[in-house]
C-alpha cells in the first residue's frame, strides 16, 4: 500500500540563510517541481524523496530543539560520512558525531540555521 516517503517539510524563518546551509554547506539540489505557491519556500530533491522548506517568519527561537540524537529530526543516508564531516567542518558548523552508534551506522547530527535537526548516516 505504501511506496515510501514523498517529502519532509520543515519551517524556516529566513530562506536565504536556509538556502546557504542546504545548498552550499550540505550540497542538496533544488527541485524544479515546486509550484508557484502564494508563500515563500524551496524544494530539494534527495534521491526519491523531497525536502520542502516553508517560510514561517513567526518561528519562535525558544522552540528550537537541542542538538541531540533524540530530538525530532529526519535522516539522510549518504555514501560517505567523511564528505559530510568535511563540509560541516569547512563551514564551521557544530555537529554530534556518533561513529560507533548502536544502530551499526556512523551517524552525524547537525542543526540548520533554524534549529531543525538532520541526521546523516552511512
Amino acid at each position: 500500500m505504501y511506496k515510501g516517503i514523498h517529502h519532509v517539510s520543515l519551517e524556516v524563518k529566513k530562506l536565504k540563510k536556509a538556502r546557504t546551509f542546504y545548498e552550499k554547506v550540505i550540497g542538496f539540489q533544488v527541485s524544479p517541481d515546486r509550484p508557484d505557491f502564494d508563500f515563500d519556500g524551496i524544494w530539494y530533491q534527495i534521491g526519491d524523496t523531497q525536502l520542502h522548506l516553508i517560510v514561517n517568519e513567526k518561528l519562535d527561537e525558544e522552540s528550537k530543539p537541542s542538538l541531540d540524537s533524540r530530538a525530532r529530526h529526519f535522516a539522510v543516508r549518504v555514501e560517505s560520512i567523511d564528505d559530510i564531516l568535511e563540509r560541516l567542518e569547512k563551514a564551521g558548523y557544530c555537529y554530534l558525531n556518533k561513529p560507533t552508534s548502536k544502530t551499526g551506522w556512523h551517524q552525524v547530527f547537525v542543526q540548520d540555521p533554524d534549529g531543525n535537526v538532520i541526521e546523516f548516516n552511512a
